[in-house]
């Protein structure tokens, strides 16, 4: 990767949508060396996916928290399932945009977003907290 390709990705980051001719005009690069670039980056795998961001209040998604889960390694044990798989079993669950494998005083962190803090209790009380392996969680909400 170049400085030329730096520029393209930043362009990229700020608005996926654009177009190559825009990008072009946006970094002072020739339309056919972005288009070029582009499909390398693609090709290469820097550029992975393209995505879409939600304004996830727009959507009725008030309230956001991250929530620390500490796992019970003795079930993990007992039912043969890693802290991997507790993890993707948690990401797939509704309001959950990430869950990340951490070391130190906690397992997993999760990033959850809820209608209002009653669909966050509700999904701390009665959906995390029922997982087998989960031992113990800490939720902060996040105020800003």
């Amino acid at each position: 990767m170049d400085k030329k390709d730096e520029k393209i990705i930043e362009a990229l980051k700020e608005n996926a949508r654009l177009s190559t001719q825009k990008i072009a005009k946006k970094t002072r690069i020739p339309i056919t060396t972005v288009h070029h670039r582009i499909k390398k980056l693609e090709k290469e795998g820097v550029i992975d996916t393209y995505t879409v961001t939600l304004n996830k209040k727009k959507i009725g998604l008030n309230v956001s928290a991250y929530i620390l889960v500490t796992i019970d390694y003795n079930t993990l044990k007992q039912q043969n399932l890693t802290q991997e798989q507790i993890a993707k079993k948690i990401q797939a669950m509704d309001g959950v945009t990430e869950a990340a494998v951490v070391v130190g005083g906690t397992d997993i962190v999760l990033r959850v977003y809820a209608t209002d803090i009653t669909a966050l209790k509700t999904f701390v009380i009665e959906t995390l907290r029922n997982i087998d392996a989960v031992k113990e969680t800490q939720t902060m909400v996040v105020l800003e």
